[in-house]
């Protein structure tokens, strides 16, 4: 056989009946994926580790349920999503949950001081530096805003993709999304500004 096989689409058949094959396609396919995001949701590679060993665990348990309804990706990151907060509440029992609406969300508003971002360099947008302060400032992030914007704007799932993976409506999806990119913005803007004067 001359095609390549992992760039056959996998088989629901196949993994509903739990073809262990299949199944380590999928976790060949998904795991770096899945991986980054619970490093970047929790900070800590082990316990990134411990997540992506229990996504994959709990998707073998309940991949005869599978209904096919949302993309195989989409439902493993809601897998990965639900067991990295799950993980978060029991570290800090002070977060809140995804479903919630955050007390101090209020209403959206632009902060006050905004550096146009047009006239930054995209060299110093994606230099190591300016990498690392954006971590630093998605850190700095709620959860509830901080797993929106991992998923859309870093792993790039689309608004619906994003609202199946988190069972939020889209509408909140859009508001959290606008939410997170504003206070990044307010949060990098003391950063790119000195660059820009510099």
């Amino acid at each position: 056989m001359n095609t390549d096989q992992r760039q056959e689409p996998l088989s629901l058949e196949a993994l509903r009946l739990r073809d262990r094959a299949e199944f380590a396609r999928m976790v060949e396919a998904n795991s770096s994926l899945i991986y980054r995001l619970a490093l970047k949701l929790l900070n800590d590679p082990q316990d990134a580790e411990d997540i992506l060993q229990e996504t994959f665990i709990k998707a073998y348990q309940h991949l005869p349920e599978f209904d096919g309804r949302s993309s195989l990706s989409t439902w493993l990151y809601r897998i990965a999503t639900n067991e990295a907060l799950m993980h978060l509440r029991r570290k800090q029992p002070e977060t809140v949950s995804i479903e919630e609406p955050q007390a101090d969300e209020g209403p959206l508003q632009e902060p006050l001081q905004i550096v146009d971002w047009c006239c930054v360099p995209e060299s110093e947008l994606m230099s190591t530096e300016g990498r690392a302060e954006l971590d630093r400032a998605v850190e700095t992030l709620p959860p509830s805003l901080k797993v929106v914007f991992l998923l859309r704007d870093v792993a790039g799932l689309s608004t619906r993709e994003t609202a199946e993976a988190l069972e939020l409506s889209e509408m909140a999806v859009k508001t959290r999304l606008s939410r997170a990119r504003l206070r990044l913005r307010e949060e990098l803007s003391d950063y790119f500004g000195e660059k820009m004067q510099g």
